[in-house]
């Protein structure tokens, strides 16, 4: 199984950044308004001097300002941003607010003028360029129009107004500049972001890819391991045990020969029968065991099935259990590996022993298809009458190293269907499985002769 790769920061919706720019927004509101009591109310208290003339309109406004910074804070908390459909309104409610603040403070000269900075600020980081710059034209109207209006009693007013207003320009433009760069770079990170999601979800699915890939070729190795070490212990025990046989069954005849009872001549034939039986068991073991040819040739598929039922014979589980052949009677040879196609069957009709109890029955039909049907030459259905496969189990079944059996190494079905995809160019399928037994379907392709092609 693949380590997965740390988790990287899912891209920001337009949604989710805007609703962080209203945060920040909230914040600063919040701000000017604490600001704002502060600068009206502090030479009162501490000093007792100062304006108080209009200290009472100030207050007002400030709490006018700071009822509407509570309702955007709800609005905020819920996931939503207030006005949003009105953007060039929340500007100019902006204005009229700040506009009315200084000309009840001290005119053009109050400090609530820098206000105007931190409106064009908070329009800048939500909202685009545009708008941001028809807030500066607003926000200057209304500081030109305060001069106009208010009774400006700072020597040299109409030098400061102007100072302001370039200032206040300036302002804006560096501010919509710097939000400008920030955005991009934010889209930027998120277009990055994007793709580092997608190059890792890419690199997780290869690596899953390959650690299959590589799990498939051990479970293949272990295989192939399995039958070479069988293979020698077979050629092995028929060394070993022919050679007694073939001397036990020589003194047999010599022994035939010389007696003349009827009785004891009748023992001799039963037990050179018997030695006759177990070479050719010994034979079977050592054909089988041998290393599988993979050369394609034209295969009579009864006879492979025929041989793998033979050896199926020699299963301890077979007793008991009766094995019905229903074989289509025009069944074409195909060109196929015999012995491939033996180790398949063979799995396949073990595995039905082992599902079935005694007296149950397992039957292997075989259809024949023309080649111009376009479907599987040859159809071969493997049916018992077993306990079937739980429907969980069926998803998994044919993935190496998974098994049901408490002795099973998982290998048996992964590696026929390998060999029948890979090796004899046909499929394996489940049919069906339930409590009233199991059916797989082996298909078969006749493999083209490659040395007449093209004639």
């Amino acid at each position: 199984m693949s380590t997965p790769l740390p988790e990287t920061t899912t891209a920001v919706s337009p949604g989710e950044r805007e609703l962080q720019a209203e945060s920040i927004t909230v914040r600063i509101r919040w701000f000017g308004v604490a600001l704002g009591y502060l600068l009206v109310n502090l030479d009162f208290f501490v000093t007792n001097s100062g304006p108080t003339e209009s200290r009472l309109e100030l207050n007002a406004i400030l709490t006018v300002g700071a009822v509407y910074a509570f309702i955007d804070t709800v609005r905020s908390w819920k996931g939503h941003v207030l006005l949003a459909e009105f953007r060039i309104l929340v500007s100019l409610m902006e204005a009229l607010f700040i506009g009315m603040l200084c000309y009840f403070d001290d005119g053009i000269g109050s400090p609530f003028r820098f206000y105007y900075f931190l409106s064009i600020l908070v329009c800048a980081i939500r909202h685009t360029p545009l708008l941001t710059s028809a807030t500066f034209g607003i926000h200057a109207f209304s500081y030109s129009l305060l001069g106009l209006m208010a009774d400006n009693k700072t020597p040299g007013g109409a030098m400061q107004m102007l100072l302001t207003l370039v200032f206040l320009g300036w302002a804006a433009w560096a501010i919509i500049a710097l939000t400008g760069l920030l955005k991009n770079a934010g889209e930027l990170l998120g277009k990055l972001n994007g793709e580092l999601l997608a190059n890792q979800s890419d690199l997780e699915r290869r690596i899953s890819d390959r650690t299959k890939e590589l799990q498939n070729s051990q479970a293949l190795l272990v295989q192939q391991e399995k039958q070479a070490a069988f293979g020698l212990l077979a050629a092995g025990i028929a060394h070993e045990v022919g050679n007694p046989l073939a001397s036990i069954s020589s003194i047999v005849q010599m022994l035939h020969r010389r007696n003349e009872d009827e009785h004891t001549r009748n023992r001799l034939e039963m037990v050179d029968g018997q030695l006759n039986r177990i070479q050719r068991i010994l034979r079977e073991l050592v054909g089988f065991s041998r290393p599988t040819s993979q050369q394609v040739a034209p295969v009579d598929v009864h006879s492979a099935i025929n041989n793998a039922l033979n050896i199926a014979k020699y299963y301890k589980r077979w007793k008991g259990k009766k094995v019905n052949s229903e074989f289509d009677s025009g069944m074409k040879a195909i060109r196929t590996i015999y012995d491939q196609l033996v180790q398949v069957v063979l799995n396949l009709v073990l595995n039905a022993l082992d599902a079935t109890e005694e007296g149950a029955s397992i039957t292997v039909t075989t259809h024949y298809n023309k080649p111009e049907t376009g479907s599987a030459n040859v159809a071969i259905h493997i049916a018992d009458q077993g306990h079937g496969i739980s429907p969980e189990d069926q998803k998994q079944i044919f993935e190496p190293y998974y098994t049901t059996k408490s002795s099973g190494t998982g290998l048996g079905l992964f590696v026929c269907r390998q060999l029948a995809r890979n090796e004899l160019q046909g499929s394996i399928e489940l049919v069906r499985s339930d409590t009233s037994g199991t059916e797989f379907l082996i298909t078969l392709q006749d493999i083209p002769d490659p040395t007449k092609q093209g004639d």
